[in-house]
């Protein structure tokens, strides 16, 4: 039980009109083994004023309703782990970065309730996307193999296999590979809309317009401020 775990002490209010006055009973449920706990003054009743007791109400809300919550979520089933294989993503689909380099998701917005989401890149080019800005998301990125150049907010970092490096939602950032053939470990914190973006660009037939690249970044959160990085 989680009053056991975590002695919580709930404690109910018994209210009592009288003309204009509210009397103010609190009942007590706690852990056999802590029965001292609530002073003696809660088991006296005491009254207040209509005025106060609305405005004490209204200020203690937000606490029974996090309690509520809580209590609810404590019980809720953990989700199940699972394995992706090196080549796979998490559901099957195949995902390319200009139609060419594989993208792969492997931690999925759904498996963290939009909490993170994961993904591995196969760089088999000297490429990376236009300088952008992310307004909800970190990203994290981990080389794995390879060499790639990252810029952020004017600052250039040349990172190579084992180094990481977090860029902060706000900032303008891209980068290039800079070997022939690399690999990146990513993700985005929250997940937000990248899982969408991704499989949206996948689909598209030919390459969109500077208008329609605006409104698909702005539809996902982001914004396009530059181009791709050169070698």
């Amino acid at each position: 039980m989680a009053y056991k775990l975590f002695r919580f002490i709930a404690i109910q209010l018994i209210c009592l009109q009288r003309d204009n006055n509210f009397f103010i009973f609190f009942v007590a449920f706690l852990p056999p083994d802590q029965p001292k706990l609530i002073p003696s003054l809660l088991h006296k009743p005491f009254f207040m004023q209509r005025k106060q007791f609305l405005l004490s109400s209204l200020l203690a809300s937000p606490a029974l309703l996090s309690f509520r919550h809580f209590s609810q979520s404590s019980t809720d089933a953990y989700p199940t782990p699972f394995v992706v294989d090196a080549g796979k993503s998490r559901f099957g689909d195949v995902v390319k970065f200009l139609g060419v380099h594989p993208n792969d998701l492997k931690i999925s917005s759904k498996d963290t309730d939009g909490a993170l989401s994961v993904f591995e890149y196969v760089g088999l080019g000297k490429v990376g996307p236009m300088m952008h800005i992310h307004f909800k998301q970190d990203e994290i990125f981990t080389v794995i193999e390879g060499q790639y150049r990252f810029v952020v907010d004017n600052q250039v970092h040349v990172l190579g296999a084992g180094q990481t490096i977090f860029l902060p939602r706000g900032l303008p950032h891209t980068w290039i590979q800079l070997s022939d053939r690399g690999r990146l470990i990513y993700m985005l914190q929250p997940a937000g809309k990248m899982e969408e973006f991704f499989s949206y660009m996948n689909n598209l037939k030919e390459r969109p317009s500077p208008a329609e690249m605006d409104r698909i970044h702005a539809e996902h959160d982001m914004k396009v401020v530059g181009p791709p990085l050169e070698l």
